[in-house]
């Protein structure tokens, strides 16, 4: 799940916010692709979707206490070991002076609706019931994302990955059951268009693309194919979908041979990913 989901953080990298042209001419799959101005991240990179993920995720091995000053230790360390771009400015200079997660917790404005805590939420989801995903992703997005629509993003998120993970239904279904889980009815109803920076925004693409497709290379394709905050939407389908044994693992060799692979690249998640439940 962790290379996968790191995949798709990689390729979206190329096309978020890209015009709808650049997105049409380039979303082939055959490579990952240099985005047309923000030059600072290197093709084959993963960004702050995958890093904050990456700090959930060794907590969870660790078996560490699952607690707001944790996860934001998790958070800061994660950062200062393999600072890199992809973070929105103002948090990324956040991360650069915060030293312990105390001081992250002392100092955060935690009133955020975008989808910082969706993006992350996928390892919860292989947790062996909902109420231990709900318990947990909610503990961690409040970190950052306390509002209703940033705890429930985040739910869904994990959610999806608890749905594909432990096949609880067709996966065509998925809008529906996390629609009875969650309360709301805006779970089902399948997304059009470009997608913004709400937390809801982009996982409802996330689940359109994961619904219509049976492959992760059209799930991938398709969520690059909505223009906007497409890492993110690739991200958190990616993650579910490469859980589930209805949908075919069929992602390029050359995305996963030039995902990134220093310290904290693809080994390394690959290596986490056999450790996490």
């Amino acid at each position: 799940m962790l290379v996968e989901l790191a995949v798709g953080d990689a390729y979206g990298a190329g096309f978020e916010y890209a015009e709808r042209r650049f997105v049409a001419a380039h979303n082939t799959l055959q490579g990952y692709v240099r985005h047309p101005t923000h030059s600072g991240i290197v093709p084959g990179a993963y960004t702050d979707d995958t890093q904050m993920t990456l700090a959930l995720a060794e907590l969870m091995v660790d078996g560490g206490p699952w607690t707001p000053e944790a996860i934001a230790d998790r958070f800061v360390d994660a950062f200062h070991r393999d600072p890199r771009d992809g973070y929105a400015r103002g948090f990324q200079a956040f991360l650069r002076e915060v030293r312990t997660g105390e001081e992250f917790l002392a100092r955060i404005r935690p009133d955020s609706d975008k989808s910082g805590a969706a993006m992350r939420a996928a390892p919860l989801g292989l947790l062996p019931t909902v109420d231990e995903v709900l318990h947990h992703t909610a503990v961690q997005a409040r970190v950052t994302h306390d509002t209703p629509d940033g705890v429930a993003s985040a739910s869904a998120a994990a959610l999806a990955v608890h749905y594909c993970r432990f096949s609880l239904g067709p996966v065509a279904e998925i809008g529906g059951w996390l629609a009875d889980r969650l309360g709301s009815a805006v779970w089902s109803r399948p997304w059009e268009g470009k997608v913004g920076s709400k937390g809801v925004m982009s996982v409802r693409a996330a689940l359109t693309a994961l619904a219509a497709h049976d492959s992760l290379s059209a799930i991938l394709r398709a969520c690059v194919a909505f223009t906007g905050d497409v890492d993110t939407v690739a991200t958190v389908a990616l993650a579910a979908a490469s859980t589930s044994t209805r949908i075919t693992a069929d992602l390029p060799g050359v995305l996963l041979d030039d995902l990134e692979n220093g310290a904290y690249g693809r080994d390394h998640l690959a290596r986490l990913d056999a450790q996490l439940p």
